[in-house]
């Protein structure tokens, strides 16, 4: 019996602590399909996983990649999400520089202040506002607007006169120009580009031309302008949207106008832009002032009971008669003394 009680007793142990095992309950569901949990806990705890950036102004997310911030006046500007982490680290040194100056703390050693590289990116720099410097970051364009730039100040070669009676430093050839339409310099804040003109310098592609492209323009005064260019399938039309309404304010263009298109001679085949105004003498890009005429007395003839009141008694000729003389009393009019009889 006491063989058999103990077998019974370690049996039981053994039941006792397989049926103790913890069991994981699977997730409930609902009917919908989706998972019954706490997104928000679930995020933060997923958040609290993610391993810390060893640069300054670098996040983490969640997806793997990294995020780029900075902060202004308290608040935080986003620099956009990098794949690499010294990428965004380098976004920050980009953007902590224009919003500090060259002596802000950054993640990398920058180039020495007396060297050409670092006196172009400077001059690139502060010739942007923070804002369109953010812009870049966001949308992974500042490296190559930077070498454009750098591109344009070593070609400092003889170049023609341009439309606005400018010199441009670099040789270009004409693509074409358009007068501007109300449409244009309207509400609707996108400019047409003629087919055949579009077609030939600006072609999409094949696959999905109502998508677009971002096109890069440089001003006579080397400011980079980026316009979304695009096929329009609802009226059949190539037209340069964002960004155009800015160009518009800036350069307080007006219907009748001309905005005129240009590319490089060069390798790079960077595009341009430059507008004229016209005007009945000739074109230039300085809108003309309106004379302003000296404003003229108006003269206004009263007459009351068919007499011209301010042709009698007005100039001390004639004021003759009680009635005449009343009549310029009540209305406040001359200065009526009666004539002595001599």
């Amino acid at each position: 019996m006491d063989a058999s009680s103990t077998d019974d007793q370690s049996t039981t142990t053994e039941t006792t602590s397989t049926v103790a095992a913890p069991v994981i309950s699977p997730p409930l569901i609902r009917s919908g399909g989706s998972m019954v949990l706490d997104l928000e806990i679930g995020l933060e705890a997923e958040s609290r996983k993610l391993p810390s950036s060893r640069f300054k102004g670098v996040v983490p997310q969640p997806n793997g990649r990294w995020g780029a911030q900075i902060y202004e006046k308290h608040q935080r500007v986003w620099l956009g999400t990098f794949n690499e982490e010294h990428e965004a680290a380098k976004a920050y040194d980009t953007a902590v520089q224009r919003f500090r100056g060259r002596d802000a703390v950054t993640n990398f050693k920058p180039l020495p202040a007396d060297t050409q590289e670092a006196v172009l990116e400077a001059t690139f720099l502060t010739s942007h506002s923070k804002a369109e410097i953010v812009d870049m970051l966001r949308k992974h364009t500042y490296n190559d607007e930077l070498q454009q730039s750098k591109r344009n100040s070593s070609f400092q070669k003889p170049g023609f006169l341009s439309g606005s009676g400018q010199v441009s430093v670099n040789a270009r050839e004409q693509l074409f120009e358009k007068t501007v339409t109300p449409s244009d310099v309207g509400k609707l804040n996108r400019l047409v580009i003629p087919k055949q003109h579009a077609e030939k310098h600006f072609p999409l592609q094949i696959g999905n031309p109502s998508k677009g492209v971002l096109l890069h323009f440089e001003d006579i005064g080397m400011k980079v302008w980026r316009f979304r260019y695009s096929y329009w399938n609802s009226s059949q039309s190539y037209v340069l949207t964002k960004g155009w309404s800015r160009f518009v304010k800036e350069k307080n263009l007006q219907a009748g106008d001309i905005v005129s298109f240009q590319r490089s001679t060069g390798p790079d085949k960077q595009l341009y832009i430059d507008w004229k105004v016209k005007t009945g003498s000739g074109q230039t890009n300085s809108r003309p002032v309106q004379p302003v005429h000296p404003v003229q007395p108006v003269v206004q003839m009263v007459r009351l009971f068919g007499v011209d009141i301010f042709s009698h008694g007005v100039d001390g000729s004639s004021c003759n008669g009680k009635r005449n003389s009343m009549e310029m009393v009540l209305l406040g009019v001359g200065n009526c003394k009666k004539q002595k009889v001599l």
